[in-house]
């Protein structure tokens, strides 16, 4: 892809939370379990008992890879609020997180979402995370 866009890159991230929800969980190696499984009904079910969706494409997970290294490119800050939304949190959740408002949290997903296109436009880019840009404002 040549052009990135902030709303495309914000596209990948969601998928790549949706790739990551689809793995299989991490099971200790060694031990096997003979028992069928069992499908129980509603007032039986359990919380880990959810409906099991196929695991992700090798291309998928390739993709999701990817969105992990550019995560690189961003401070801590950024990175979570960046994967809180790709995960599908609430703004209200996520700034209560940050102990910030709504507004202030998404302006600084959209910055974080902005320099990351300009990276991967080969932009020469002026800060390298929200902090970087806010401390430059405050000047």
């Amino acid at each position: 892809m040549d052009d990135w866009t902030p709303e495309s890159v914000a596209a990948r991230f969601t998928e790549a939370a949706e790739t990551a929800r689809r793995l299989p969980p991490a099971r200790v190696q060694g031990y096997l379990n003979v028992w069928p499984i069992l499908l129980r009904m509603a007032p039986e079910q359990k919380p880990c008992d959810e409906e099991r969706h196929f695991p992700p494409t090798p291309a998928a997970v390739e993709r999701m890879l990817e969105a992990m290294r550019w995560m690189q490119m961003l401070d801590v800050e950024s990175r979570h609020i960046v994967w809180m939304r790709a995960d599908h949190f609430e703004w209200s959740q996520i700034a209560k997180r940050f102990g910030c408002a709504v507004r202030t949290v998404q302006r600084r997903r959209n910055i974080a979402l902005s320099i990351l296109a300009e990276n991967l436009n080969g932009m020469s880019v002026v800060a390298a995370s929200c902090k970087a840009v806010r401390n430059h404002a405050e000047r």
